[in-house]
């Protein structure tokens, strides 16, 4: 007698889950394609709309947040409304940090003050233009973020009114820039 294994017939059904498994990595694979081609076509035409705006900036914050991959340009300028105001956000505890230093110049020190009560008073408006663009208040949005613009822009040429200071902020300043300008692009096409 041989002692040989007896083979099972093949079956369909043993390479149904590898079946499954691949559909689901190419419609996975489909929905991200898709979605960071909306991110690169709302990038570099945010990028064209604004010459403040960097499309590498625009492209990058976005990809950053996983959703985005996902998302229509609705919700990316939701997103990106997000972005900002959690910048800002973290913009007010950098500045609170560098305040604590207790060898700070004068000037430097009431810049840093000046910069502090800036971001403080956009973080209400950030909360309005979510409410604003989620009702499709798209003016109200987008004034309510334009005051950012001015907070970032504000804070860094407070710095430049003496010479030889060099702003601490100049990043953090020109990131919550960017992030306004892109968001308020998006609220700019959605409105048309």
């Amino acid at each position: 007698m041989h002692n040989r294994k007896m083979r099972r017939p093949f079956s369909f059904f043993c390479l149904r889950p590898i079946v499954l498994l691949f559909f689901f990595m190419i419609t996975a694979l489909i929905r991200a394609t898709n979605g960071n081609n909306l991110i690169h076509k709302t990038c570099k035409t945010c990028a064209q709309s604004d010459p403040n705006l960097s499309y590498a900036f625009c492209v990058t914050s976005l990809e950053a947040v996983p959703s985005s991959c996902r998302a229509d340009l609705r919700q990316l300028g939701n997103i990106s409304i997000k972005l900002t105001r959690h910048n800002v956000t973290k913009t007010r505890h950098r500045i609170t940090k560098l305040l604590e230093k207790k060898k700070l110049e004068p000037f430097v020190r009431g810049c840093l003050n000046d910069c502090f009560e800036l971001y403080s008073d956009v973080m209400p408006s950030l909360k309005q233009a979510l409410k604003a663009y989620k009702a499709k208040r798209y003016k109200d949005a987008n004034i309510a973020v334009g005051s950012v613009i001015d907070a970032s822009s504000t804070c860094e040429d407070g710095f430049t009114e003496k010479e030889g200071v060099v702003s601490p902020l100049t990043k953090t300043n020109n990131d919550t820039f960017q992030l306004a300008a892109m968001a308020l692009s998006i609220i700019n096409l959605l409105s048309r």
